[in-house]
């Protein structure tokens, strides 16, 4: 945690403060995996804060560099059970989890949470609640998403329990949902047709900006029960924003017609088909776009003040963020946030497979190339490298994924290089990892069944052996048409994506060893 960026928790106003005995204050961060969460926990740490973290799968927690350092307890925040082990001696609670699914049912998911969690922290004792909710108009209608979060925040505030609510807008920083949504919007079209909203005002805040307040919280006066706005020193138009980021990023401006036709349902479609974004996050997102979230006031400065070198400008946190991207820095990521809907059980052992109906596509490639070579060109599969095989028709695949709401081939990959358990890699999920040899990806594209995509690295006398296994349990009919249907197709992108690697492994090891040549 040495190469934090700003905020470290170092900072003096950040640094907590020890009890009367010198015990180091407690804090429990739900949403500890997610994009904010990811990045708070480790401040938190180096702030000198005890932490500990609810996860439903602590097992992803150990992709974290600090993942051995906090406490855990597994559950969700609906699980009252879960909730009381988690909150007992517990001085600070991070509320950081936001539902963005569709459909009528997640407002009432997450009313139940926060009323269940409002009681766990109040019969604990907890002497504060955190948490981060939406900027928003006071007298608007309010989309059903932003409006859950209002509710949120108000079961907290009559909890009895003092609770700060902080609440931002469209938050800019590498890896953001908001920023990759401006960032490719601005990229892929010179000319933007675009709803009405282009043209409402918005406060951006910067990730960092964020991080400062959230740490700031765990400090202020014991009596504070209040929702307070946060935002940058930017208010612009969303249109400003999206030529503002060209600027930065070196890009021409861009041309942008308000339409009157584009609903927020038609318009999700839109950046789910332009961006990476999938549906059910972009949804949320232009959503929140519908009214104009400016800061009511400043209290939060009487709260928490601005940090010391004041806050962040829109454009320099473009820059911060492109930075990160471009060093392969980027320490958390929209991309690994668990997608709603889609299969999250592991791959079952080999043995409980007897009496299921089960399909098996297995592959393997021997390559001169040692071991750590080949495993290289895996750990680096997916994303801007590719899947080695067919392209036009893994496009193909991505799109028809896309075309029906799922996520496609355009979410790509946090990291350029390094994989970990739980991250993101195009439309499959890291399931299992041990690095040096053996990979394996849950589908997380639209399918009638579950999905896996297991690749393994064997050392062997002569160099090492690469094997590939497909694996398909097929929901019904569906499933099994749906299998006939692609096996044809297997046998283009799977054999040729075995012996693709293995030749890359052996290519990548002759480059390495050829000569370097300095002409003067």
């Amino acid at each position: 945690m040495d190469d934090l960026s700003t905020p470290t928790g170092r900072e003096a106003a950040l640094v907590a403060v020890p009890a009367e005995d010198g015990t180091p204050p407690r804090v429990l961060v739900l949403g500890a995996t997610g994009y904010i969460g990811g990045r708070l926990v480790p401040r938190l740490l180096a702030a000198g804060y005890r932490v500990r973290v609810l996860a439903r799968d602590t097992s992803r927690l150990g992709a974290f560099t600090w993942g051995a350092d906090v406490e855990s307890v597994q559950g969700d925040a609906t699980d009252a059970e879960a909730m009381a082990e988690a909150t007992a001696d517990v001085d600070v609670l991070y509320y950081l989890v936001h539902s963005m699914s569709a459909g009528a049912a997640f407002e009432d998911a997450d009313r139940r949470a926060a009323r269940t969690v409002a009681d766990a922290a109040a019969g604990a004792g907890v002497s504060r609640i955190v948490y981060l909710g939406g900027l928003h108009p006071e007298d608007a209608p309010l989309s059903a998403h932003l409006r859950s979060r209002v509710e949120v925040g108000e079961v907290f505030l009559a909890s009895g329990v003092p609770t700060l609510v902080l609440q931002a807008g469209v938050v800019i920083g590498s890896g953001s949902a908001s920023f990759e949504m401006v960032r490719h919007l601005t990229e892929v079209l010179p000319y933007m047709p675009a709803p009405r909203w282009v043209r409402n005002h918005i406060q951006p805040i910067a990730v960092r900006d964020v991080l400062h307040y959230l740490l700031g919280a765990a400090k202020i006066a014991p009596d504070v029960n209040r929702a307070v706005d946060i935002g940058g020193p930017d208010v612009l138009r969303y249109g400003q924003m999206m030529n503002g980021y060209a600027v930065v990023a070196g890009l021409p401006q861009r041309a942008i017609a308000a339409l009157p036709v584009l609903t927020p349902r038609l318009a999700s479609h839109w950046v789910n088909l332009v961006t990476p974004i999938p549906r059910s996050i972009a949804r949320p997102l232009v959503e929140s776009l519908q009214n104009e979230c400016v800061m009511k006031d400043h209290d939060i400065d009487d709260l928490i003040p601005p940090p010391e070198d004041g806050l962040t400008s829109y454009r320099h946190a473009v820059r911060l963020a492109l930075g990160r991207e471009q060093e392969d820095r980027v320490e958390t990521s929209w991309l690994d946030a668990e997608v709603l809907g889609v299969p999250s059980d592991p791959l079952p052992s080999d043995p409980d497979w007897a009496g299921r109906t089960v399909f098996v596509d297995a592959r393997s490639a021997h390559t001169s190339a040692p071991q750590e070579a080949l495993w290289r060109v895996i750990e680096g599969i997916g994303g801007a490298n590719g899947w080695y095989s067919s392209p036009i028709l893994w496009a193909i695949r991505g799109w028809m994924d896309r075309l029906v709401g799922g996520i496609g081939l355009a979410r790509g990959r946090r990291s350029r290089e390094r994989l970990q358990v739980g991250d993101a890699l195009d439309f499959w999920r890291v399931e299992a990892l041990e690095p040096g040899s053996f990979l394996r990806l849950r589908a997380e594209m639209k399918v009638p069944g579950l999905a896996w995509l297991e690749l393994r690295a064997v050392a062997e006398e002569n160099g090492s052996r690469y094997e590939q296994r497909a694996v398909f349990f097929p929901l019904g009919l569906a499933g099994r048409l749906y299998w006939l249907a692609v096996l044809p197709f297997h046998g283009f992108i799977f054999s040729g994506m075995a012996s693709r690697i293995a030749a890359t492994a052996e290519m990548d090891v002759e480059a390495s060893a050829q000569p370097v040549t300095v002409t003067r």
